[in-house]
């Protein structure tokens, strides 16, 4: 009889000595505001698992927050990463350039869903790449005012703190904040009244934006193609086509933030293209760099060409090695067809996972695109958000072997971002024990 596979691997208790002994230095020597979302502490990882310092290996659906999409310590980005160090570790794109930073750029111009000429800026954060997009949309536009969406997530800067809906941990005590940003309402199918009909949902939020500011007084309109932190909120059909038409119609730079949601995860290179957008300017990161910190701010040419010399980039900004590993990323996604594997990958997830909206009250909802989907709890028959039992799951599954993450205004939601390279296998065994865990802690 075969021995069944199993990915995970326990060999302590959860923490480990080890673990526990470096949970009192992280105390100690780190600053509270960082926080330790796992109890363990990793030594290494390799593809869609990662081992900690104890020996214990979980089953990663969580990438690092979309971040290790093509595996972590994929041989080929390792690679690059130690050809180049060994050539170039550091010049400053702007005062000596490298054909390394320009050809991440010809990348990025190939698979960005926008129409003509594009050009593009590198930078290293996500919330670095929505602040650069938003600088170039005022300066192109000569206006000030961004509009965002409710429950959106764009960073921990000053402007993108303003921009983020949600106030703890975020954003209390850290103001004042940057002016001139907007909240509109984001389609949300399962909560607001508009449920699937997204042009109606849209035309809510044009005369949000036409009370609140006036549509001549609008350099750019920025929104997520699906809401990370904010619940991996999937907005109805016809929201954000018509809201970027209606930009495109008022001279309104349209920002689509694929910074969690970008380079294959939902199926396409871009989430946005499955809502037939085609953005002015595109912010991007994360899986980017395949563990590299590198991120991206992509638009039309005569937009991004608006920026005098100087006035954007800084000093580490499309470092030569992170970017010979997105290189080696972007090629990896090419060559492997990983946007098709995250079609593949939501297959498996919805058919482990669907039944659970008609067998557990508690399961609102499961939805999401590709190997990027969420799982909404509440509390009972009612519509109230239960983030107390989403806790009790998350804290079980990593004493289980599974790495996860939560997310939502209320904390009310799981959310599955696993490795695109994750084996059937892999995935399965993951998704059946996390199956288990919501069945055994709903009935509690």
């Amino acid at each position: 009889m075969a021995t069944p596979y199993h990915a995970r691997n326990i060999v302590t208790a959860i923490p480990g000595p080890n673990s526990v002994e470096l949970a009192e230095q992280h105390r100690r020597y780190v600053s509270a505001g960082v926080g330790q979302g796992k109890p363990v502490f990793a030594r290494s990882a390799s593809g869609a698992t990662i081992t900690d310092v104890d020996g214990n290996t979980f089953i990663d659906l969580a990438s690092g927050i979309a971040v290790a999409s093509v595996g972590n310590s994929a041989p080929e980005v390792v690679n690059a990463i130690q050809e180049e160090a060994a050539k170039l570790t550091h010049t400053n794109f702007a005062t000596t350039p490298y054909a390394e930073y320009i050809e991440v750029c010809r990348l990025l111009s190939k698979h960005v869903p926008i129409d003509g000429p594009t050009k593009s800026v590198l930078v290293n954060s996500g919330a670095e790449s929505v602040e650069n997009a938003v600088k170039i949309a005022r300066k192109y536009t000569g206006r000030s005012a961004i509009v965002v969406m409710e429950n959106a997530f764009h960073g921990r800067t000053n402007l993108t703190m303003a921009m983020t809906m949600k106030s703890m941990p975020y954003k209390r005590g850290f103001g004042s904040f940057a002016p001139d940003v907007y909240r509109v309402p984001f389609s949300y199918p399962l909560r607001d009244e508009f449920g699937m009909d997204g042009v109606a949902a849209a035309r809510h939020a044009i005369d949000s934006i036409e009370v609140q500011v006036g549509s001549d007084q609008v350099a750019a309109i920025i929104a997520e193609p699906i809401q990370g932190e904010g619940g991996f909120i999937v907005p109805a059909p016809g929201f954000l086509k018509t809201l970027s038409d209606w930009a495109h119609e008022h001279g309104i730079v349209y920002i689509s933030d694929e910074v969690q949601a970008g380079f294959c995860r939902t199926g396409d290179w871009f989430a946005c293209e499955h809502d037939g957008v085609r953005p002015d300017l595109v912010s991007m990161a994360k899986a980017m760099g395949g563990g590299m910190p590198i991120a991206a701010v992509t638009g039309r040419a005569e937009i991004m060409d608006a920026v005098q010399p100087g006035g954007i980039g800084g000093t580490y900004g499309g470092n030569p090695v992170a970017c010979a590993a997105a290189v080696a990323a972007i090629r990896l996604m090419e060559n492997h067809q990983l946007d098709k594997r995250a079609l593949e990958l939501e297959c498996i997830a919805r058919n482990t996972l669907s039944p659970l909206v008609e067998d557990v009250p508690a399961v609102a909802e499961i939805r999401g695109r590709g190997a990027m989907i969420g799982i909404e709890f509440v509390k009972g028959d009612s519509m109230e958000p239960n983030g107390d039992l989403v806790q009790r799951i998350a804290a079980r599954t990593v004493q289980e072997g599974l790495i996860i993450l939560t997310c939502g205004i209320h904390g009310n939601v799981i959310r599955l971002l696993p490795p695109l390279v994750i084996s059937d296998a892999e995935y399965v065994e993951a998704l059946s024990a996390l199956k288990e865990i919501i069945l055994e802690e709903s009935n509690n």
